[in-house]
This record gives C-alpha cells, sequence and structure tokens, in this order.
C-alpha cells in the first residue's frame, strides 16, 4: 500500500513539474541562485568578515539573472575564488541552465526529452525550423566566438596597465558580463575612468548589442543573411523588426542623453567624448547595467528616460530581460495602424497576428503590476510612514531600482547598498521574476486546463 502511495506521489509531481517547461525553468534558476548564495558564504569566496545570506542571495540572483545590482563592492569584498563564482554564475543565467544541460547530453550521446526539446525551442526560436541540437551548437558558438573575440580585444587594451596576468582576468570576467548582459564590472565605479576610451567603449557595446538582440537574431543571420542584393528581404519579420527596433532605441537614447546631460553630466568632456558616453549609456541602459557616467547625479528628465529604456529591454531569445523590444515594437505598431485604420498591425508587408497582439498586451500589464507592487512595498521597507516632504527624491530612486532590477539591468542611484533586509529580499524577488519573465511565472502557477466555453458578450463604455 505504500508503495503504490509512494508511486503515484512520484507520479503527482513528475506530471506537476516534469511535463511543465515553464516549471523546470523556474526549479533550475531558483537552485542556481541557492547554489550561488551557498558558495559566497564560504570563507574562502570573501575578504574580511563573512557575507550575510540576504546579501549572499541577493548578489547571487543578481550575477544569476544576469542584473548587476550590488549591494557591496564585489572587486574588495571578493576573493578571485568569489570572483570565480560569480562569473560561472553570470555564464550559467545568461546562457540558460537547460542549454548548457542539453549541450552536455548531447555531447554525451544521449537524446532529449520533448519537455526539453520544447524548453530550448521556446527559449531560443520563433519557428520549428531548427533542431534543437543545432539550436544549442549555435548558442554555445555564437557566445564562445563573441566572447572571445572580445576578451581578446580588452585584454590588449588593459595589458599597460595591470600586466598580462590581471589583464586576462579583467578581459574575460568583462567579456562575459557583457556579452551575457549582466553589467557587474571589476572597477568600483564601473567604466566612469574609461567614459572617452573609444576601445573599450565601442568592444563593450558590440558585445552588449550582441547578446541583447537574441540567438534567434544571430542564428538567422549566420544561416540566411548574405551580403548579395536582397539581403535583408532574407530576413524573418522578427529578426527585421528586433534589429530596426535596436537600432531606433539605440539612436533615441543617444539624442535624449545628450540632450538632457549636455550641460550636466557630461559637461567635463570633449565633444567626441560626449557623443561616445551618450550612445555607450544608451546601449547599456536597456540591458547591461554599466556606466560610463554617473548615475546618482543625472537629472531628473534622463533618470525617467532610462527608465523607459530599462522597462523595454533587451529583445526574445537573448540574454538581456525587460518586456522585450519586440513587444514594444508590436504595441507601437498597433497605435499606429489604428491611426491609419488598419485591421492589423503591420510593417515591412507582413501582419502582426492577434494571437501575439494579445500576448504583448498580457506582458505589459502583468509587468507593470509587478512593478508597482514592487515599488509600493520598497516604499514600505524603505521609507516607512513619513510625508513625502520627508522623503523628496526616494520615489524616483526606488522607481529606477525597482525596473532595473524587473529589466535585469543593473544600474543604480546608489541606494542599493543601503537598502534593508526586507528590501534587498524584495529586489532579490523581483530579479527573479524578470530573468524568467512574468508570463513564465503565470503559465508555471496556473491551470494547464483551458476553458472551453465563454459567456454573452456585452458593450461596456471605454474612453
Amino acid at each position: 500500500m505504500s508503495r503504490q502511495k509512494n508511486n503515484a506521489l512520484t507520479s503527482f509531481f513528475s506530471g506537476l513539474i516534469l511535463h511543465s517547461p515553464a516549471r523546470i525553468s523556474i526549479i533550475a534558476f531558483a537552485l542556481l541562485m541557492l547554489s550561488g548564495a551557498m558558495l559566497l558564504l564560504l570563507p574562502a569566496a570573501s575578504t574580511g568578515g563573512a557575507i550575510g545570506f540576504a546579501d549572499a542571495l541577493f548578489t547571487a540572483t543578481s550575477a544569476g539573472c544576469v542584473t548587476g545590482l550590488a549591494v557591496f563592492d564585489i572587486v574588495t569584498r571578493l576573493t578571485w575564488f568569489g570572483q570565480i563564482v560569480i562569473l560561472i554564475l553570470i555564464q550559467l543565467g545568461g546562457l540558460g541552465i537547460m542549454t548548457l544541460s542539453t549541450l552536455f547530453l548531447l555531447l554525451a550521446g544521449r537524446r532529449l526529452s520533448l519537455t526539453g526539446r520544447i524548453v530550448i525551442q521556446d527559449t531560443f526560436t520563433h519557428s520549428k525550423e531548427q533542431s534543437p541540437s543545432s539550436i544549442v551548437f549555435d548558442v554555445m558558438l555564437f557566445a564562445l566566438l563573441i566572447e572571445g573575440l572580445g576578451a581578446l580585444i580588452l585584454f590588449f587594451r588593459f595589458v599597460p596597465k595591470f600586466g598580462a596576468a590581471e589583464a586576462l582576468h579583467l578581459s574575460i570576467f568583462h567579456s562575459v558580463s557583457a556579452f551575457c548582459n549582466a553589467g557587474f564590472a571589476m572597477f568600483s565605479e564601473s567604466f566612469v575612468s574609461y567614459c572617452e576610451d573609444w576601445v573599450i567603449n565601442l568592444t563593450l557595446s558590440f558585445l552588449i548589442i550582441s547578446g541583447g538582440i537574441g540567438f534567434p537574431v544571430l542564428s538567422e543571420l549566420k544561416h540566411r543573411f548574405s551580403f548579395r542584393h536582397r539581403r535583408w528581404s532574407r530576413l524573418s519579420l522578427h529578426s527585421k523588426l528586433v534589429l530596426s527596433s535596436t537600432a531606433i532605441l539605440l539612436m533615441l537614447g543617444t539624442l535624449m542623453i545628450l540632450l538632457t546631460e549636455w550641460r550636466n553630466t557630461l559637461a567635463p568632456l570633449s565633444f567626441s567624448g560626449r557623443v561616445l558616453a551618450a550612445f555607450f549609456q544608451s546601449v547599456s541602459a536597456r540591458t547591461a547595467g554599466f556606466n560610463t557616467l554617473p548615475i546618482g547625479e543625472m537629472t531628473d528628465g534622463t533618470l525617467f528616460f532610462i527608465i523607459v529604456l530599462m522597462f523595454i529591454g533587451a529583445s526574445p531569445g537573448s540574454c538581456g530581460g525587460g518586456v522585450k523590444t519586440t513587444t514594444a515594437g508590436s504595441l507601437i505598431l498597433l497605435g499606429i495602424s489604428r491611426v491609419f485604420g488598419h485591421a492589423r498591425p503591420r510593417i515591412f508587408h507582413r501582419s502582426i497576428p492577434e494571437s501575439d497582439i494579445w500576448k504583448s498586451l498580457s506582458l505589459v500589464m502583468v509587468s507593470m503590476f509587478v512593478i508597482s507592487l514592487g515599488v509600493i512595498f520598497l516604499l514600505m521597507t524603505e521609507v516607512g510612514q513619513v510625508s513625502h516632504f520627508q522623503s523628496r527624491g526616494k520615489f524616483l530612486e526606488i522607481l529606477f531600482e525597482t525596473v532595473s532590477a524587473f529589466g535585469t539591468v543593473g544600474l543604480s542611484t546608489g541606494i542599493t547598498p543601503h537598502l534593508s533586509t526586507a528590501g534587498k529580499l524584495i529586489i532579490t524577488f523581483i530579479m527573479f521574476i524578470g530573468r524568467l519573465g512574468p508570463l513564465v511565472i503565470g503559465i508555471a502557477i496556473s491551470r494547464q486546463k483551458i476553458s472551453r466555453y465563454s459567456y454573452a458578450e456585452e458593450n461596456i463604455m471605454v474612453g
């Protein structure tokens, strides 16, 4: 009897978890965060006294979710062992645990389960044309080649100042952190001292953009892109929308930062340095979290615009977070199509399916709800029951921190180390949701059965 009961429980939990790709992703990332926190708690990971559990969990989650927020200076607080733990968490979190586990299975000659195939295809492709094995090998190939190229360039740039051993350490860490859009830097002030260094800025920008446009686009550029005529027409609508929206956001971000920071944080720089710094901050603001300008000294207008960029984030199938460029693009096209009287959003002589529009709307609404709850709870834990006259500026700082955590960006106005324990746990939870995506969490905890009936319709007044 007890054996039958055990078999029933086993089948129940396997049906509940193993047949749900969303739940597998959540469990895998949760185990990664906890494992990283346990390693950071070891005496060998930190200098001086031991790190508290809340700080260790926060840092491990920030690294595994490729965010970059830190409650302490990882350069002075962590040993080489602790920094290697951070690097491994960034790489595992950026590429995805399922990707690496799938690679090991394929190398061992094992076949993938149906759930594993679904996870890989849903994460890294918008069509079912490629097999999971080719997808995984493409992902690993792109990661190794791009990170290796970035590390090589950074190595030769760092060698004259730091020597070969330290330059190798810095170049590998920053290349992986940039490509995975993590934003962790081995300099206490990120890259502020390199704000006019064209080699470092352009190399990091290349790594960030490559990791942020998504592996589906990189794979399609590899397989379909041709330098002959009509090369643009060979790309899918997804890749065209990702590339065009990314270019538009980069240009808008650069122009806006130049406009709002010209006489502020950009003032000490040369003309070319101002353009470079504005461009780099526009690149980094959506996903990466590096900064060459002091974020805490920026104007309110700049901070609010960066909040918008962080909310949009990177592209689907990438290392970055946010609601994604295609989501924002689809909703903007929806508004434009309504103005011109089109039934559905259209671009590049293609129409976007209604199901994708509803998914985009759902994602934005759920994301705004998560961010709103996070801001409310953080205001309660960090500000308390005081008048807004006594807490001026706190709302914008907390909103900035919350959106940065949700978008897995890592930029901060400087309040992260001063958060209470409750505040750190709230930000930790938001980073976790932001990395997986609020819809993934919703699907994982929702019922799998779809209702087969609907009620009668009745009109309401809107607007």
